[in-house]
């Protein structure tokens, strides 16, 4: 049986990720206010805030003593484009996330493609739990771009292929790469985002180190700027006690 012919297909190629916020509720009175009902019931969130020195001794108290329960008392909601492989790891955090991934089940997925930049370290050296990732040669890199820019143009040339003949999306959906860029909404609190952080940045003031793959670590960096934003004390509170999330 003679295959269907396939056009030629625009495949597309980044080296990046995009993350925008597109809803919150979250303010660090919103911390305050959650805390001082324990001693001194309820209040406005202008009662809690007018005192800034105070405000931002109690968050830092909160946060150094591992309080944590006030600080879950927000909403943020990122959309997030990325590779499926940085999504995989994502969603390895669960408590307090709540995400929506777009389908291959009911859409046609896009042919856009990760494929890393000269800045993107790609050697590692050292055994697992104690190894460090260095500079590859202008030959590493340049076999990493042709390898995979042509891996993925013949998966999606399958992909659509298959679609073509009439198979189901999410059938043929199978052959795609998990370089392939997904997009989800992802919705959290403060508290479980300082977690998300914990493990997914390496940053010079954690008290614990983490070595996460730099992919995801550039998701986290644009959460959080935007968190940063927002909750400008917890976010200072965070980073000055070793940002262990509480």
């Amino acid at each position: 049986m003679t295959a269907p012919d396939t056009p030629d297909i625009p495949v597309k190629f980044r080296s990046d990720v995009s993350v925008q916020l597109v809803r919150s509720s979250a303010q660090d009175s919103d911390v305050l206010w959650a805390a001082r009902v324990s001693t001194a019931g309820e209040q406005s969130l202008e009662e809690v805030a007018k005192d800034p020195e105070r405000s931002k001794g109690l968050i830092n108290f909160l946060m150094r003593d591992r309080h944590g329960s006030p600080f879950e008392h927000n909403s943020m909601t990122f959309f997030i484009n990325a590779p499926i492989f940085v999504f995989r790891e994502f969603m390895r955090h669960r408590v307090g996330w709540s995400y929506n991934e777009e389908s291959g089940r009911y859409r046609e997925l896009e042919p856009v493609f990760y494929v890393p930049d000269e800045s993107r370290k790609l050697v590692q050296e050292g055994r697992p739990g104690k190894y460090v990732f260095v500079e590859g040669t202008q030959a590493q890199h340049e076999l990493t771009g042709r390898v995979m820019s042509d891996s993925y143009r013949q998966s999606y040339e399958a992909y659509q292929e298959m679609l073509a003949a009439g198979v189901a999306r999410e059938v043929a959906r199978s052959v795609l790469p998990v370089g392939l860029y997904s997009s989800m909404y992802a919705t959290c609190n403060a508290r479980s985002l300082m977690h998300f952080l914990g493990l997914r940045t390496q940053h010079e003031l954690a008290r614990v180190p983490s070595f996460p793959q730099r992919e995801i670590e550039m998701v986290g960096e644009l959460m959080e700027a935007e968190w940063a934003r927002l909750m400008p004390l917890t976010h200072a509170a965070f980073n000055a006690n070793g940002r262990v999330a509480p």
